[in-house]
């Protein structure tokens, strides 16, 4: 089980090719997957809140371009601000992933437990976005990004639940969460809080633990 985690599987040539694979397509019927609520936005609210509106994709986006990155250039750039921004794309990645992965997968079975029906495509998206969860914090300990690029992140992602949750612009809920709105924002805030806290003890708590191993194998 440790071989399977070590960084000569997770960061090999053929597991990037399947991630991007997986990721990439996976990136973009997400996106379609939001296309109404897109289209609802852009007619009935101002335009800023658009990028407020497909989180789970734009999460997958982030976490595709920040194992990219580590594919093609794990060394820092000699630029800071590259550095930088690379910091940031990388928390976000992972900040944003744990958090829609359990967030979607928790509002499917609160819908089912209030009588919703679930169907192949809900548990098409209960494994697809548990499986980002688990891969954002498997990756963490790769990725450059700091204590200042996890604080920006988090701001984002408060100010995404912010967003959503004022305006009306968060993802669609399965119908009978419907009359339970402020109980998922409530569960939404706290989520991202504790996804913040996973992002930091991913990339730093377990940090020389995880080189360790690394050097084992």
């Amino acid at each position: 089980m440790k071989w399977l985690l070590s960084r000569s599987v997770l960061l090999h040539p053929a597991t990037l090719w399947l991630m991007m694979i997986i990721y990439v397509p996976g990136t973009i019927y997400g996106y379609y997957w939001y296309k109404g609520q897109l289209e609802a936005t852009w007619a009935e609210h101002p335009h800023w809140q658009i990028p407020f509106v497909p989180d789970s994709p734009t999460a997958s986006l982030f976490f595709a371009l920040a194992v990219l990155w580590v594919w093609l250039a794990p060394k820092p750039s000699p630029r800071k601000w590259i550095n930088g921004i690379r910091g940031v794309i990388e928390a976000l990645g992972v900040v944003t992933s744990v958090k829609y992965g359990i967030w979607a997968t928790a509002v499917i079975f609160a819908g089912q437990a209030q009588g919703d029906t679930l169907y192949w495509d809900h548990w098409m998206l209960i494994v697809g976005h548990t499986a980002m969860a688990v891969m954002a914090l498997l990756y963490a300990r790769f990725f450059t990004y700091g204590g200042i690029a996890l604080l920006a992140a988090a701001a984002w992602t408060f100010l995404n639940d912010t967003v959503d949750y004022t305006y009306g612009v968060y993802p669609y809920l399965p119908g009978p969460l419907n009359d339970d709105v402020p109980a998922v924002a409530l569960f939404t805030v706290i989520l991202t809080a504790l996804s913040v806290l996973a992002a930091g003890i991913a990339r730093f708590a377990f940090d020389k633990r995880a080189a360790a191993t690394d050097k084992s194998f």
